[in-house]
């Protein structure tokens, strides 16, 4: 989980940085006082042009370098796709052999940015907070922005999050945030894991067959953060839907954004009135001075980045457990290959695939390309821990190595707190399931499982399985609502 992670990290609870798309839980925030233009218009700001094509002077690498001041027609991605769904690690694979380390792209309404693919690059870029800025008012690209960009949630204006917050006051900032989540009690937070995990598996534990993804990796990260963050439980299970919105960045994005911004303005206000020992209070009784309206969007950030990458954590390392025989030893309780399957997963299927963003606070240049002041940056999470300059061997099994990027690097990272407590959610949940279901087995093919269509967070759209009906544990649901 970040809060603050470069990475789509989990932002308060979830290991896989989901923060920047998590960046998404924006309470809907919209471009102010920005006018929809004509999106093929190139506004000669940016290195990536509107067309798609890489920046004017200097942008391409040698062989490829355009005329100075000549936007060029080719090379350029779509950051949409069936590929992200289908076959992200070959689309990263092309992308790097026809662009090299920086690639340029295109988002919704021809919008261009740069992605970068390379770990040393992406390791430049989250070290360096000067020079690529988390400050979203320098984008050169505000001018074409409309009201209505589906991405808005994303990378949103004037946001008053963490996220884009920088310099000193990020830093106190960001001690708030983890002084709250060091606040959880270890063996508490393991507690509410196991309980809430047994009360998802009795809904469907006598059935023999259920969808993992809907009907438990989807929902227990949000019931243990709900829990430890002091979200009324019976309030959590609506706003399942609208993270999922936020995160995949489609139509219903903005919508929800506020929805889950006006659960959060009411959580605020009822632990002003009755504090407790949960993590907003923790927030507002904080000395560093922090306004309502900066506690509510970290925490906008925190339930979105907390609960997606790390349902997709648990959902992707399940597939893997399923599908690769050489973690078979989990499907009968092997606790070090459950361990070993999650390290896979941050490295080869990370939940974080891809991160907006930072902004070139002046000309510079990266991976061979000319980066104009005002570009866009997005971090190519996935593609950096599959740069073959580091992964020289793709197919080995990585062990403990944890030089992964899926928690980000440099100040915004994904903070350690946030980091234990999306492993220990993701982790007991697994556990659990496997413990109960040691027979669990795939009910289709695994070449059927498919993905959602989201550039930004890979996880699956389901995960049926098979398993032999046992009895329920018949303990008292903690939270309303059937499954």
């Amino acid at each position: 989980m970040t809060t603050t992670s470069d990475t789509t990290g989990t932002a308060g609870t979830t290991g896989p940085t989901a923060s920047d798309p998590a960046t998404a839980a924006q309470t809907g925030t919209t471009a102010s006082g920005s006018t929809a233009t004509d999106p093929t218009a190139a506004t000669g700001t940016t290195g990536p042009t509107a067309s798609g094509a890489a920046a004017a002077p200097g942008s391409a690498a040698p062989t490829r370098s355009a005329p100075s001041g000549c936007p060029v027609a080719h090379g350029s991605v779509p950051l949409s796709g069936p590929r992200f769904q289908s076959d992200p690690v070959q689309l990263y694979r092309d992308m790097r052999r026809d662009h090299g380390a920086v690639a340029p792209v295109v988002l919704d309404g021809d919008v261009p940015a740069w992605l970068v693919l390379g770990y040393r690059e992406l390791h430049q870029v989250t070290g360096d907070p000067v020079l690529f800025s988390r400050d979203s008012e320098l984008w050169n690209q505000w001018d074409r922005i409309p009201d209505d960009w589906p991405l808005l949630p994303m990378i949103g204006r004037r946001q008053n999050s963490i996220l884009y917050t920088v310099g000193e006051r990020h830093s106190v900032r960001a001690m708030m945030i983890s002084n709250a989540l060091e606040g959880v009690d270890p063996f508490s937070l393991k507690r509410y894991a196991e309980e809430f995990a047994d009360e998802l598996i009795d809904r469907f534990c006598t059935k023999g067959a259920v969808d993992i993804i809907a009907e438990y990796t989807k929902l227990l990260p949000a019931l243990v953060l709900a829990r430890i963050y002091g979200y009324p439980e019976e309030v959590i299970r609506p706003l399942v839907g609208s993270i999922n919105d936020i995160t995949d960045g489609l139509d219903r994005a903005i919508a929800g954004s506020q929805h889950l911004g006006m659960a959060t303005f009411q959580l605020l206000a009822e632990k002003h009135a009755e504090p407790g020992d949960d993590v907003v209070s923790r927030m507002i009784a904080d000395e560093g001075g922090f306004t309502d309206e900066e506690i509510v969007q970290d925490l906008l950030v925190m339930i979105v980045a907390g609960h997606q990458p790390t349902a997709d954590w648990m959902g992707n390392s399940l597939r893997l457990m399923l599908t690769d025989e050489r973690f078979a030893a989990s499907l009968s309780g092997g606790r070090h290959s459950v361990a070993e399957a999650m390290n896979e997963v941050l490295w080869e299927d990370t939940p974080t695939q891809n991160v907006a963003g930072r902004w070139a606070s002046r000309d510079t240049h990266l991976g061979g390309r000319h980066v104009r002041a005002g570009d866009l940056l997005l971090l190519g999470i996935a593609a950096a821990n599959g740069d073959p300059q580091v992964r020289t061997h793709a197919s080995a099994l990585t062990g403990g190595n944890n030089a992964f990027l899926s928690f980000g690097h440099g100040e915004h990272r994904c903070p350690f707190p946030a980091q234990e407590t999306a492993e220990v959610i993701a982790r007991t949940g697994i556990e659990v399931l496997l413990d109960r279901l040691p027979d669990m087995d795939l009910a289709v093919p695994a070449e059927q499982l498919t993905r959602r269509p989201s550039p930004w967070l890979r996880g699956l759209t389901d995960l049926p399985v098979l398993f032999t009906p046992t009895p329920a544990l018949g303990r008292p649901a903690s939270f309303g609502g059937p499954a």
